[in-house]
C-alpha cells in the first residue's frame, strides 16, 4: 500500500512538473521541458501524452526559426485553453470588475461597472459583486464551458482562510463574507485575498529574475498598500492578509489617516494626504473620498516647477514611506522594491527624501543595495494575480493528481 501511495505522489509531483513548465514558457518543446525540470525525456513523453487525451495539454506545430514554408516544423506543447475557465472579480474603490479567463490566461469576457462603494449598502454591495459573477458564468455555462474557480482580490484587510474583507476603507461595512456568497450562489470554490498580494504574484511572473526569492510591492495611490514575497512564498498574517504597511504608525498622534487612526504612513504619502499638505491644510481636515489622477499629475507637475508646498507635500511622503521601509528592513533585510500605481508617476519627487529616510534607520545600513522599479497601472496586475492563483490551484489540485 505505501509503495502504491509513493507512486501516485510522484506521478503527480511530475505531472505538476510538466503543467508548470508550459505555462511558465510559452510552448516549450519536450527537450525545452526535459532541461527545466529534470526529467527524463521517457517521462515527459508519456505524461504529455496523458495530458494531451485528457484535454490539458495540445500540441502546436510551428516553424522552425528560419525555415521555408514546407519545412519540418517544431512541435511544441501549449495550454488547452478550452481545459478549463476562472473568474476574477476586483473591488476597489468605486469600481468592481469581474472578468473570465480561459485554460491558457486569455481574457474571454469581462464586465466593469462603477459603484458608489463608499454610500452602497451592505446588501447591495454583495448582490452586485454576484450578480455580475452569475452573468458571466451562465453565459459561459451555456457556451459548454467548465468554469472552475473564481478568484477575488479586495482592496483592504482580507482573511483568506475564511475567505472574508475584514476591513476596507473603500466602504463603511467590514467582515463581509464574499467567499460563501459567492459559493453559495454559483457552486463554484471561490478565494478572497488583499489585492496588494495579487500584484506580487503578478510581478513575479511577470520579471521572476528580479522578483523571485525576496521583494515587496508597494501600492502608491490613494491608500498605501503593500504585498511582500519573502523565501519565495507569499507572506500572509494568521489572521488577515499581513501587510498593512499603510497603516504602520509614521508619527504617532499625527495627521487623520482614512482608517480613522492619527499618524499613519498613508496619512502621510496617500493621494489624499499630498494633496491635503500641498494645499497646507491643517493634519485634523477628513481625508478626501477621491483625487483624481488629471489633479495628481497637475499637482506634481507644479512641485516639478517651484520649490513651494506642493513639493513639500511629496518630500513628507517620501519620507513617511522610507521610514516605514527603513523599520520593515531591518526585520527582513533590504530587498528589491516595486512602486505600483498611479502615484509612482511622481516617484521622482518621492525618491529623494524616501531613500535618505531609509538611510537614516537601522534597516538603511545597505539602503544603497535596494532598488526601486516603477508599474504605472495596478489594475492588470490585480487581475493577473488573480488569475494566476486560480490557474495554479487548478494545476495542481485538480489536473495532476488526476487519473491517466
Amino acid at each position: 500500500m505505501s509503495v502504491a501511495i509513493r507512486h501516485d505522489d510522484l506521478r503527480k509531483r511530475n505531472r505538476a512538473m510538466v503543467i508548470s513548465a508550459v505555462r511558465s514558457v510559452s510552448q516549450p518543446s519536450r527537450t525545452e521541458i526535459a532541461a527545466s525540470t529534470g526529467l527524463s525525456h521517457s517521462t515527459i513523453s508519456t505524461i504529455s501524452s496523458d495530458l494531451i487525451a485528457e484535454g490539458i495539454l495540445a500540441e502546436i506545430r510551428k516553424p522552425e526559426a528560419g525555415a521555408q514554408k514546407r519545412g519540418r516544423p517544431q512541435v511544441a506543447l501549449g495550454l488547452n485553453p478550452n481545459a478549463a475557465e476562472i473568474v476574477t472579480v476586483v473591488l476597489s474603490l468605486n469600481f468592481l470588475s469581474v472578468a473570465v479567463v480561459d485554460y491558457a490566461g486569455q481574457v474571454i469576457s469581462e464586465e466593469n461597472r462603477k459603484l458608489a462603494t463608499l454610500t452602497i449598502s451592505r446588501e447591495d454591495l454583495i448582490g452586485e459583486c454576484v450578480a455580475m459573477v452569475q452573468r458571466q458564468i451562465e453565459s459561459r455555462r451555456s457556451a459548454g464551458a467548465r468554469v472552475m474557480r473564481i478568484g477575488m482580490a479586495v482592496q483592504g484587510t482580507a482573511d483568506a482562510a475564511a475567505r472574508t474583507m475584514l476591513w476596507s476603507p473603500i466602504t463603511p461595512h467590514g467582515n463581509i463574507n464574499f467567499g460563501d456568497r459567492l459559493e453559495q450562489a454559483t457552486g463554484i470554490p471561490v478565494t478572497v485575498e488583499n489585492d496588494c498580494n495579487m500584484i506580487a504574484v503578478a510581478l513575479r511572473r511577470h520579471n521572476p529574475e528580479r522578483y523571485r526569492s525576496d521583494f515587496i510591492a508597494i501600492l502608491l495611490s490613494h491608500g498605501i498598500g503593500m504585498g511582500m514575497v519573502l523565501k519565495g512564498e507569499l507572506f500572509t498574517g494568521t489572521q488577515s492578509s499581513g501587510c498593512e504597511f499603510g497603516h504602520m504608525i509614521h508619527r504617532p498622534d499625527g495627521a487623520l489617516c482614512r482608517c480613522g487612526q492619527r499618524g499613519c504612513v498613508e496619512a502621510y504619502a496617500g493621494n489624499y494626504a499630498i494633496w491635503r499638505n500641498a494645499r497646507q491644510a491643517g493634519e485634523d481636515e477628513p481625508p478626501l473620498a477621491d483625487i483624481g489622477e488629471a489633479d495628481m499629475q497637475a499637482l506634481a507637475d507644479l512641485a516639478r516647477a517651484s520649490d513651494g508646498p506642493e513639493r513639500e507635500a511629496f518630500r513628507k511622503a517620501g519620507e513617511a514611506i522610507g521610514f516605514g521601509l527603513g523599520s520593515l528592513f531591518a526585520l527582513v533585510d533590504p530587498a528589491p522594491v516595486a512602486i505600483v500605481g498611479i502615484g509612482s508617476a511622481a516617484f521622482d519627487l518621492i525618491e529623494p527624501s524616501l531613500r535618505d529616510a531609509i538611510g537614516r534607520t537601522a534597516g538603511g545600513q545597505h539602503s544603497n543595495a535596494v532598488t526601486f522599479e516603477t508599474e504605472p497601472n495596478e489594475a492588470p496586475l490585480i487581475r493577473e494575480g488573480c488569475t494566476m492563483r486560480a490557474l495554479t490551484y487548478i494545476d495542481q489540485e485538480i489536473f495532476a493528481p488526476a487519473s491517466a
